[in-house]
């Protein structure tokens, strides 16, 4: 049974926001969300990280643990796991087959991510999860995984302007969707936001009574070693950090407060586990460093201008030399400010278009961005990623940085012999 097939026919619904679909959905099936406890988790940029540390020290500490992402790299079933363990290919298939059978021919169509959020409700449910992570798809309140009226704890990131065409034009605007997650009296792990965004978000937390925690981001003590001091009792955890980055410092302080509420709610999550449960987080398609063709290759999915940031300022700390991007973006995202974060003059830029998807013209990004940084060493546009990597590794000994869609990532991981 092909995975693909079997969502294909809820494809061309596209973005939908709105929770009424979801809710009769979920209602057909028992309500199984219901006998979920969650950490929920919003932003623009981190969110995905931010699960994975969380997923992965409930794992170690004993509790039988869900985590619900999107999107995928490679393969639908990344977005649904159990203890870390993606969900088998057939009990997907099986859970879409579920849910599709769940639909009444009087309601409106659910969207295919309304589809997968209520399979993955589903799994967890049968499967007696102790907790679930879940990742917001898209903005917040009303995305289809904002179904929960008391969660244990939610998390909002960072927020920055992404998705305005469907979340408002402003970063106040963007603010006002991702708060949706918040809920009356339950607790918030919040990030460092922009001035006008924390605004929002501490005025929606007042209205809800929700305890609002932002912690500092950990303090590097080596090269993988942060140290995170506790909000509760100011005592220093050490731990080891597998992801790249300095804005690793700040997710895994993020996802160390909400393990700090929990504790205070009775969960047992002992030292040794968060130290154990952080060594051993995996998150991969960002800032990962990967051999291609003896080629030493960063990639990462860096496709909003905070997140372009981000990368350029990392790797502005591993290397001295310039860089060549090999790039490619879907139609619908911020090119020139994507551009402006990450290209620096004798640079090189090879273009190419993303796979299966909405994306843009890689000749009308490449006259883009040599009207942005005209000191650009090269600038060139490609049919495919394949030959943009040969030619990148060819011509040049710089680092090399596959980067622009997780989409794009998603397919070199795929290909890649």
């Amino acid at each position: 049974m092909n995975i693909d097939f079997l969502l294909q026919a809820f494809h061309h619904f596209g973005v939908n926001l709105g929770l009424s679909r979801i809710v009769k959905l979920l209602a057909n099936l028992g309500n199984p969300h219901q006998r979920v406890p969650i950490i929920h988790v919003a932003g623009t940029n981190g969110k995905g990280s931010v699960c994975a540390y969380l997923s992965s020290v409930l794992t170690e500490a004993g509790y039988r643990t869900g985590r619900y992402t999107s999107p995928h790299l490679v393969d639908w079933t990344e977005r649904i796991c159990l203890n870390e363990q993606q969900i088998a290919h057939d009990e997907f298939c099986k859970l879409i087959l579920e849910v599709q059978a769940a639909i009444s021919l009087d309601d409106e169509y659910p969207t295919q991510f309304e589809v997968i959020t209520a399979a993955a409700w589903l799994y967890f449910a049968q499967q007696q999860v102790d907790v679930a992570v879940i990742e917001v798809g898209l903005g917040g309140r009303l995305d289809a995984t904002n179904v929960i009226s008391n969660p244990l704890v939610t998390v909002i990131t960072s927020i920055s302007r992404e998705h305005w065409q469907q979340l408002g034009p402003t970063v106040a605007d963007i603010a006002g969707e991702k708060a949706g997650i918040l809920k009356p009296g339950c607790p918030s792990v919040v990030g460092m936001l922009p001035p006008d965004a924390e605004k929002v978000v501490r005025s929606r937390a007042q209205e809800l009574q929700c305890p609002l925690i932002t912690p500092q981001p950990a303090r590097q003590i080596s090269p993988k070693l942060a140290e995170y001091q506790s909000i509760q009792d100011s005592n220093l955890i050490k731990y080891s950090l597998p992801l790249e980055g300095q804005i690793q410092l700040t997710n895994s302080a993020l996802a160390l407060a909400a393990l700090e509420i929990l504790q205070q709610q009775g969960w047992h999550i002992s030292q040794e586990a968060i130290i154990n449960g952080m060594a051993k987080t995996k998150w991969p398609g960002r800032m990962q460093w990967i051999n291609w063709k003896n080629h030493k290759l960063l990639i990462d999915g860096a496709h909003n201008p905070a997140a372009a940031q981000i990368l350029r300022d990392y790797v502005d700390t591993v290397n001295t030399q310039n860089i060549t991007w090999v790039m490619g973006m879907l139609s619908t995202k911020d090119h020139a400010d994507i551009f402006q974060a990450l290209l620096r003059p004798n640079d090189q830029l090879y273009l190419v278009p993303v796979p299966d998807n909405n994306s843009a013209n890689p000749e009308v990004l490449a006259k883009l961005a040599d009207a942005i940084c005209p000191q650009l060493n090269a600038c060139q546009s490609y049919s495919n990623l394949s030959l943009a990597l040969e030619a990148a590794f060819n011509s040049t000994n710089n680092l090399v940085v596959l980067c622009g869609s997780l989409y794009l990532i998603g397919h070199f991981l795929g290909t890649r012999s």
